[in-house]
């Protein structure tokens, strides 16, 4: 490792300070582009729990110095509430592929408005944005739409349950979340208000490790309702995984349930199943479904679909989803303009390309700093994470949130490395130019201490049991 141990501190105007710290006048320098910031923060999280309508998006997940809010989007930039633009990875939490404020969606979403949005019986949209979507997603008959991932994942497990007639849910422990709904969170840190006799309901089972998923039917018989997974994440899947799940599921009398909310859209328009060739009884899509718009869908095989409807005589009715705004038009109008776009354009190799450019370069800046195992890319070129790492090669929520903050101050906001199609190279060029000058901080921090150059406290996971001081 080529670790400066130096004694001094470069800043961006490239004045030097003989100091391991920094001083309260440049605290107070760093604090100022952020005034509004922090004067409507206080307001917020008067009027907000958690000062957020999104867990991701709050406070204990960002530096002290990070733009509070934002006002505005075009394509992959963003301005705060102070008049600061930044170039944006993570687009949304991967809601949009396309871009902020995407002409041609936002057209779309502007000629639907003028016709109403939402009525006494179904749209004419609907029928047609079902149409453009079970196009798009070969394996699956049936499609009911509603308005977050939660509600998608939750009407999967309960049509589950119900096709099945059995109460157990399998869930993979290697994927971080799955809905807001009890049957999931109580299996997290904050169960907090949730029956304990709703988590025993839900088991678990590591990724790629069929064996194992096996053992977990052999200890249950006749128990298990379904396994839910995302198909990938940041590992792809071992050869033959994924049909091995299939083929386990339907042999032992259950249903296999691929949460697609943020590989839907980005492996491949017609999802991850399409990319690993594999067909799930039910799935879930979301996120860049719509282009940020709050559209997600549940779809699947008509065998299981149509207990959610009103024809069938032989089985039990199952209340699967009925949500007033589930069918918005002009959410719909957007999905249709999406898909659209994703169906004409080359977007799914844009985003590959772009975030292949993206990983190549900021691993070489790794190697140049010495870095090698302490900061690390994962995941596919089209959904990119980092891990980073202290002195001791262990996980370090300080160290994410220096690099959070040194790449803020460069013009970047990156909690991810989610590209859009709107990212272009001259981008990806400032990006990585300020990555570098993030790393260089990095180097110092492992040697002198993050403490020494974090302002603030570090994040927080979202999920914890007790809060701690920010």
């Amino acid at each position: 490792m080529n670790v400066l141990c130096s004694y001094f501190i470069f800043f961006d105007d490239g004045i030097c300070a003989s100091s391991n710290t920094y001083s309260e006048d440049v605290m107070n320098s760093f604090e100022m582009p952020f005034s509004a910031s922090s004067l409507l923060r206080r307001r917020a999280h008067d009027l907000i729990p958690g000062g957020a309508h999104t867990y991701a998006k709050g406070d204990d997940q960002y530096p002290r110095l990070a733009p509070g809010f934002i006002r505005r989007g075009e394509g992959c930039h963003v301005w705060d509430v102070d008049g600061q633009r930044y170039i944006e990875f993570g687009m949304g939490n991967r809601a949009v592929g396309l871009g902020h404020a995407y002409p041609r969606v936002v057209d779309a979403v502007r000629a639907e408005l003028a016709n109403g949005c939402n009525f006494t019986r179904p749209a004419v949209i609907e029928v047609e944005c079902a149409e453009h979507f079970l196009a798009a997603i070969e394996g699956a008959d049936m499609v009911k739409f509603c308005k977050d991932g939660s509600d998608a994942t939750s009407g999967a497990v309960r049509l589950a349950r119900a096709y099945t007639g059995r109460d157990l849910i399998a869930r993979c422990e290697d994927h971080p979340f799955f809905s807001t709904d009890d049957w999931f969170i109580g299996t997290t840190q904050m169960s907090a208000g949730i029956p304990k006799q709703v988590s025993g309901l839900i088991l678990s089972f590591p990724y790629n490790d069929i064996e194992a998923v096996r053992s977990l039917f052999d200890s249950h018989p006749n128990a298990i309702a379904a396994l839910i997974l995302e198909p990938a994440r940041m590992d792809e899947p071992a050869e033959g995984y994924l049909q091995s799940l299939a083929d386990v599921c339907h042999a032992k009398g259950a249903l296999l349930i691929f949460d697609e909310m943020i590989t839907g859209f980005r492996w491949d328009r017609g999802g991850a199943q399409k990319t690993y060739g594999v067909t799930p009884d039910l799935s879930c899509f979301g996120k860049a479904l719509a282009n940020g718009f709050s559209v997600s869908a549940l779809a699947g095989k008509r065998e299981f679909m149509r207990l959610g409807g009103i024809h069938h005589t032989d089985r039990p009715r199952v209340f699967l989803l009925s949500t007033t705004h589930g069918a918005e038009t002009h959410a719909l109008a957007a999905a249709i303009a999406t898909m659209r776009e994703y169906a004409e354009m080359p977007v799914i190799e844009t985003l590959y390309r772009t975030g292949s450019r993206l990983r190549a370069g900021f691993n070489e800046l790794i190697a140049q700093h010495g870095l090698e195992g302490y900061v690390e890319i994962m995941g596919q070129p089209c959904c990119l994470l980092y891990a980073v790492r202290d002195a001791h090669m262990t996980s370090s929520q300080a160290f994410r949130t220096l690099f959070l903050q040194e790449t803020i101050k460069r013009g970047i906001l990156m909690p991810s490395l989610v590209v859009s199609y709107t990212h272009t190279d001259e981008d990806i060029d400032q990006t990585l130019e300020a990555i570098d000058g993030a790393l260089g901080v990095y180097e110092k921090a492992l040697c002198d201490g993050v403490e020494k150059y974090l302002l603030g406290s570090p994040s927080h996971p979202v999920f914890r049991a007790f809060n701690h001081t920010l």
